[in-house]
């Protein structure tokens, strides 16, 4: 989704321009998950440093309060604001997306007045669908009729209406879904897909939107967009000479026979079912405000309250079994009583967390499932041993204070997959906010070791948790490890995500009223990091206010 981290811009945070890319062409709110959703960021922003250097360093902020939440480079403009949950306490999915649904001629505007609505609507993670990404692939003799313009691709049968009711309904539930990418020179869908997830809003825009019945049911808001039939033939000569290579007679040929047929029967009739009509498009600014004005009064209603909802809930209950404590050995209360001690000097404080980090992990690691194996000797002997008894293991951490636990993975893990979640807590409402999140391409069957250094209330993993299974995870494959947990943050996450393993070094009982660990272990990305939060940003131990 096209949101970034806009807290913190120094080499041991996540660089402002490392936010998920904006693509209006798709989305306003594209998800970026997989292994190349990001290209060529690496090459322009430096990565985060596992061990940064030793100077202490302040914490700067990429925007003042009063400054709009974006940030624009010479490429690309991001959005920085955060996602609130769209779940509850339980973990459930608790709002869907908002869905608007524009219908009309070719070329009658429809992604004109989306993108302003967008811009009107002032509200991150916005997706914008395109009903053109949802064509048939052609067989060869469809791609030599195509090739003549005698294919008619403004006929209902050239559509894939059940992919798009699929992927629609995913994106409605907030799932992480893929978006095929439809090549109109060469008449095919492209190998690479794009992957969207999160949407508050999403805008479905085409010229049959209205034209299925399992399609009209998913959409919230109907909205027609009426333009006069030459206004939009002008339109269509513009698009097709420029963007698609095709020659004037062609389009007049096609047009003819099939556009404006099409349009009689088919896009026409379904005007009965708008909500709303546009007459001119986009200049129609009346008509946006109206539609602006009533989603927003449908968000608002949607709104929900998790972290005071965790602070009062399960109090007095029973630690869970999912929950494992590593024992308390002499050695681990040893360097317990260092980390937590505020006397302790920032190079001791980094160099027994890593050693506690390694014993986490290979404490973890224990609880994966394994299967038999029998391997043979170097002297022809054979051996009885283990394996891994699944695909693989993914590591995700909660930036920022997670990813110091990401050197110990790889440690003991070769070749592992890494991704990264950016929760930050918003300063006027206290609920944690999704930002920008990178996650390894099919992770539906992985194991994955997800990472942050303290869990206080629990509301920062609750989210990362929901990000997973949005992603396909399933729910006993996601081990959640902390150095330090509060019982409230552990009763939290087991009370949603009762399949989820917890795993920590220790376990504290009270949290204060500013949701610290008590007595804790201080700010663990200000100790380790060695920055000092001023006083109008602080960071709790789940991920910082702004």
């Amino acid at each position: 989704m096209e949101t970034t981290t806009s807290s913190d811009s120094k080499a041991d945070e996540p660089p402002a321009d490392e936010g998920v890319e904006a693509d209006r062409s798709m989305s306003r709110s594209d998800s970026g998950s997989g292994d190349d959703s990001l290209d060529g960021l690496s090459d322009r922003a430096p990565r985060c440093p596992l061990t940064p250097s030793l100077s202490p360093q302040k914490r700067t902020t990429s925007q003042s309060k009063t400054e709009p939440p974006l940030l624009r480079t010479n490429k690309r403009t991001i959005y920085t604001a955060g996602r609130p949950p769209w779940y509850n306490v339980t973990g459930t999915t608790f709002k869907e997306a908002f869905v608007i649904g524009l219908c009309g001629g070719s070329a009658s505007g429809k992604t004109t007045v989306a993108n302003k609505i967008i811009e009107a609507l002032d509200v991150p993670w916005v997706v914008l669908l395109s009903m053109d990404s949802f064509y048939k692939v052609l067989n060869k003799d469809e791609q030599e009729l195509a090739a003549k313009n005698e294919y008619n691709f403004d006929h209902p049968d050239a559509f894939d209406f059940e992919l798009l009711v699929t992927v629609l309904r995913k994106l409605k539930k907030g799932k992480s879904i893929k978006v095929p990418v439809y090549d109109f020179t060469s008449h095919c869908r492209r190998k690479e897909w794009k992957t969207v997830y999160g949407a508050n809003v999403v805008i479905f825009e085409g010229i049959l939107a209205f034209a299925n019945k399992e399609l009209l049911k998913l959409l919230d808001m109907k909205v027609f967009v009426d333009t006069d039939s030459d206004i939009r033939l002008i339109r269509r000569l513009k698009r097709d000479i420029s963007q698609r290579g095709r020659n004037i007679g062609g389009i007049i040929k096609q047009y003819n026979k099939f556009v404006k047929p099409a349009f009689e029967q088919y896009i026409e009739p379904t005007v009965q079912v708008a909500d709303i009509v546009v007459p001119r498009g986009g200049e129609n600014f009346v008509a946006l405000d109206l539609i602006v004005q009533h989603v927003h009064s449908q968000l608002e209603k949607r709104e929900i309250t998790v972290r005071s909802a965790l602070a009062s809930a399960h109090q007095g209950q029973p630690l869970p079994k999912t929950l494992s404590v590593m024992e308390s050995k002499p050695q681990v209360r040893g360097m317990h009583t260092i980390i937590r001690n505020k006397e302790t000097n920032r190079d001791e404080f980094i160099f027994y967390s890593k050693r506690l980090m390694r014993l986490l992990i290979e404490h973890a690691l224990s609880f994966l499932p394994l299967k038999p194996v029998s391997v043979e000797t170097p002297q022809g002997g054979v051996y009885d041993g283990k394996r891994l008894s699944g695909k693989r293991i993914t590591g995700v951490s909660i930036l920022r204070a997670g990813e110091t636990m990401e050197q110990a993975l790889m440690a003991v893990c070769k070749d592992i997959r890494l991704g990264k979640i950016l929760i930050q807590t918003n300063h006027d409402t206290g609920e944690p906010e999704l930002h920008y999140l990178r996650l390894p391409k099919d992770m539906s069957e992985d194991y994955v070791i997800l990472m942050d250094s303290t869990v206080s209330t629990g509301a920062a993993a609750l989210m990362a948790v929901r990000v997973l299974l949005d992603h396909d995870v399933a729910e006993d494959k996601i081990f959640l490890l902390s150095l330090l947990m509060a019982e409230m943050g552990v009763h939290s996450v087991a009370y949603a995500f009762p399949k989820v393993r917890i795993i920590t070094t220790a376990v504290d009982k009270e949290v204060n009223d500013q949701f610290h660990i008590i007595p804790g272990i201080g700010n663990f990305g200000d100790r380790y990091f060695g920055t000092d939060a001023p006083s109008d940003l602080c960071e709790s131990d789940e991920g910082m206010d702004f």
